[in-house]
C-alpha cells in the first residue's frame, strides 16, 4: 500500500514537472514573439513613411490580427494544459475571436499579394491604384467581411437550443469541436475556411505567374520581380500554416484519446509551436529582416534606443520603397 502511494506520488510529481516544463517551453517563445510583434506595430506607427505607405498599412493590419490571435491562443493553451474549464459562453467568445483574426489574416495576405503584383507589373499605375485612401477602404472591407463571417457563425451556433446555456460549464478542450453542436455550424465553418484557402492559393498562383511573365519584359526591374516572387511564396506559406491552425484542436482531441497524458502534452507542444506560434511571427521576420526601410528602425526599437530620423520621402523614393520587398 505504501509502495503504491509512493508510485502515485512520483507520477504526480512527474506530471507537474512536465506541465511546468511544457508551459515554459511555449510561454517563453510566445512572449518573445509578442514583444517583437508589438515593437513592430509601434515601429509601423512611429514614422510618417510607414503611416502613408499602403504596403505598411496592410502589414500593420496583418500584424495586429496575428498578435491578437497569438495572445488569445497562448491563453487558451495555458488553460487547456492546466485543465482549467470555462463556461460555454466564454469559450464561444474566445473561439469566435480566433475565427475573426484568422479571417482577417488570410484576406489581408491575399490583398498584399495583389499589391505586390501591381507594384511589379504596373509600376507606373501603382501609385494611382494603391493609395492610402483606397487601402483604408480595403481594410474596412476586410474587417466587415470577417465580422459578417463571425456573426453568421454565431447565429448558427445559437440555433441549437440549450437549457441555461450561459451557465453550462465545459469539461473538455475549448475549441470549435466543443461549440459546433449543430452540424450546420461545422459545415459553414469548413466551407468558409476552404474558400479562403482556395482564394489565397489561386491569388498567389495568378500573381506569381504574372510576375514571372513580367520579369521577362525589358521594362521590369529584375531584382524587384525576384524579391516579389519570394515574398509571394512566403505569403503562401503563411496562408497554409494559418489554415492548418484551424485543425489544431481536432488533432489534439484525436491524439489524446490514444496516448497517455504526458505523450499527449509533448505532441500538443510540438503542434502548438509549429502551427500556432510560428505562423504568427512570420510577418515580423519577413518584413523586419528583409525590408531595408523597416529593419534599422526595428532593430533600434528592439534595443530600446532612440530611432533615427527619416526625412519625408518624395514620390520617387516611395516607388523605391514599394520595390524593397
Amino acid at each position: 500500500m505504501i509502495l503504491n502511494n509512493r508510485t502515485q506520488l512520483n507520477i504526480t510529481r512527474q506530471g507537474i514537472l512536465a506541465l511546468v516544463l511544457f508551459s515554459t517551453m511555449t510561454t517563453l517563445p510566445c512572449c518573445v514573439f509578442l514583444f517583437i510583434n508589438l515593437t513592430m506595430l509601434y515601429t509601423l506607427r512611429s514614422k510618417v513613411v510607414f503611416v502613408e505607405t499602403s504596403r505598411y498599412i496592410l502589414l500593420f493590419n496583418l500584424l495586429f490580427a496575428d498578435t491578437t490571435q497569438l495572445a488569445q491562443s497562448q491563453s487558451m493553451f495555458l488553460l487547456s494544459t492546466t485543465r482549467v474549464t470555462m463556461s460555454y459562453s466564454v469559450c464561444v467568445g474566445l473561439t469566435l475571436l480566433s475565427f475573426l483574426t484568422i479571417s482577417v489574416s488570410i484576406i489581408t495576405l491575399v490583398i498584399m499579394c495583389l499589391e505586390r503584383y501591381i507594384a511589379v507589373c504596373y509600376p507606373l499605375r501603382h501609385s494611382a491604384i494603391i493609395t492610402t485612401r483606397n487601402t483604408g477602404w480595403v481594410i474596412c472591407v476586410i474587417w466587415c467581411v470577417s465580422l459578417f463571417h463571425v456573426i453568421t457563425q454565431l447565429s448558427l451556433i445559437l440555433r441549437f437550443s440549450f437549457p441555461d446555456l450561459q451557465l453550462t460549464q465545459m469539461i473538455d478542450f475549448c475549441g470549435k469541436e466543443s461549440i459546433f453542436l449543430d452540424p450546420a455550424s461545422d459545415l459553414y465553418y469548413r466551407t468558409f475556411t476552404y474558400f479562403l484557402f482556395v482564394l489565397g492559393g489561386v491569388t498567389v498562383f495568378v500573381t506569381y505567374t504574372g510576375i514571372i511573365v513580367a520579369a521577362h519584359s525589358a521594362s521590369t526591374d529584375k531584382a524587384s520581380a525576384s524579391k516579389a516572387r519570394r515574398t509571394l511564396l512566403l505569403h503562401l506559406l503563411q496562408m497554409g500554416l494559418t489554415v492548418s491552425s484551424t485543425i489544431y484542436i481536432s488533432l489534439l482531441i484525436a491524439i489524446s484519446k490514444h496516448v497517455g497524458r504526458l505523450e499527449a502534452m509533448r505532441i500538443q507542444v510540438f503542434l502548438y509551436v509549429c502551427i500556432i506560434i510560428f505562423p504568427k511571427c512570420l510577418s515580423s521576420l519577413i518584413y523586419g529582416l528583409r525590408d531595408q526601410t523597416i529593419r534599422p528602425i526595428l532593430m533600434l526599437n528592439l534595443c530600446c534606443q532612440r530611432s533615427v530620423l527619416i526625412p519625408d520621402v518624395s514620390a520617387k523614393d516611395k516607388i523605391k520603397i514599394h520595390k524593397s520587398v
